[in-house]
């Protein structure tokens, strides 16, 4: 059985500078320790049950008010009083800023939706459909270099390749370089491994920058060739046209704003498919029933997927609010300055919205189903759900269809990553 995690202590509150003491005591909870990392779900029920908002310290020393609930998640998701940029901390002077650049994440209206737009204008329904054949391609050669094995790692022959492969080749990355990638998210994404995860920032930072650089001069030389005529049209990758890209007022994207996007979208635009696409995979192995329901019937295969996106979310938690005033959330005030973070793990599996929400079952009603928050909810609702939805479809039916014996290879017990997602560390498959 899975080791469960410790039980949140009550410990006198600690201010955080600038903020009142909190009118609770603080949880510290066994936040992204090994105990929790496997079983994450007990420990938030826990608290959940007490209350939707708490004030937690997980073992960093770092506090934050928790929101629990998914009616409070929700609402949360969209106040505006919660903002994204940094600076409305109490104490941003420490926070660092930006690691790599600045993006949509940690910006609030009206440069959030500036970013937004310019993204949004590029990554189209009509781009991510014209993806379809290129990503069913894709999943049917890792299908055909899996199939002669026998038995394979999911994770390293399927689930992150295939999602890498199309993020880059959207974004216009190379193709010889998509390893590193791999390798320096895994590090940035990585708790309790400080100075590897900033020397991989470092790197990755030093590489975008190069590539956008390329990317620049590229776009220039098709506007004006060498000799003054026209060139050939420039490359129609989302990273040239977010270089070309102009806002209503004729500004282009910073350099600070170029490199963020073009991290975020990577990052975003890989990391979290390849933990849906396992994710969902692992449960359907571990749910003999709710397969062979898939099976009989391959019309459960989008909900199927939401059901794996509310069960086991790939990203656990909403990035860091800061409260732009004092607000007051369930009964809860919380003062201003202060660091919010929304729990979707817990949200999604709140009985007040979810019924018998620790069952997976893939025949819930699909219009309750799509109201988890795995995707978050409001203007920093995902902008590539459509897109990691599309791979994780194209992806399990095409895994189901080539192997229909397909099972775990050995202990089915998870082996999850200790990361800021929620992703397993290999999936060890036979067919």
């Amino acid at each position: 059985m899975p080791a469960q995690p410790m039980p949140a202590q009550p410990m006198p509150a600690q201010p955080t500078p600038g903020q009142s003491t909190p009118a609770q005591p603080t949880e510290e909870l066994a936040a992204w320790t090994e105990d929790f990392a496997v079983d994450p779900y007990s420990a938030l029920r826990a608290l959940r049950e007490r209350g939707p908002v708490h004030y937690v310290r997980f073992p960093t020393g770092d506090t934050a008010w928790m929101i629990l609930g998914h009616e409070e998640a929700r609402a949360a998701l969209a106040d505006t009083r919660l903002r994204h940029d940094v600076r409305h901390s109490a104490e941003y002077d420490s926070d660092g800023l930006y690691s790599i650049g600045r993006n949509m994440l940690q910006t609030d209206p009206p440069d959030h939706t500036r970013l937004r737009s310019l993204v949004a204008r590029e990554f189209t329904a009509r781009r991510i459909k014209a993806l379809r054949a290129r990503i069913q391609e894709a999943a049917d050669q890792l299908l055909d270099a899996m199939g002669p094995l026998g038995r394979a790692d999911l994770i390293d022959t399927f689930a992150f390749p295939l999602p890498l492969t199309v993020i880059c080749e959207l974004l216009g990355v190379p193709g010889v370089d998509r390893d590193r990638f791999r390798a320096w998210t895994a590090k940035i994404l990585t708790i309790g491994e400080p100075e590897a995860s900033g020397l991989a920032a470092q790197e990755m930072t030093v590489y975008l920058a190069g590539l956008i650089e390329e990317k620049r001069r590229s776009a220039e030389d098709a506007e004006v060739g060498e000799v003054g005529e026209a060139a050939d049209a420039p490359e129609s990758d989302l990273l040239h046209a977010l270089v070309r890209a102009h806002d209503e007022d004729g500004d282009r994207l910073t350099d600070e704003e170029l490199l963020g996007m073009a991290f975020l979208l990577l990052v975003a635009g890989h990391e979290t498919t390849v933990n849906l696409i396992a994710n969902a995979v692992h449960l359907l192995l571990t749910h003999p029933d709710q397969l062979a329901a898939l099976r009989a019937d391959g019309d459960l295969l989008e909900n199927a997927l939401e059901e794996a996106l509310r069960f086991e979310p790939p990203t656990p938690a909403g990035t860091y609010r800061y409260t732009a005033e004092p607000v007051t959330i369930a009964g809860t005030p919380i003062p201003q300055g202060a660091r919010v973070v929304i729990s979707l793990a817990s949200a999604n599996r709140d009985p007040e919205r979810f019924p018998d929400p620790e069952r997976f079952d893939i025949h819930r009603n699909p219009t309750l189903t799509r109201s988890h928050l795995a995707f978050g909810h409001g203007i920093h609702h995902c902008l590539g759900a459509p897109l990691a939805r599309l791979e994780a479809n194209l992806a399990l039916r095409a895994l189901l269809d080539r192997f229909p014996d397909l099972a775990i290879d050995g202990d089915p017990t998870p082996d999850w990553r200790p990361s800021l997602l929620r992703g397993l560390n290999r999936l060890p498959l036979r067919w």
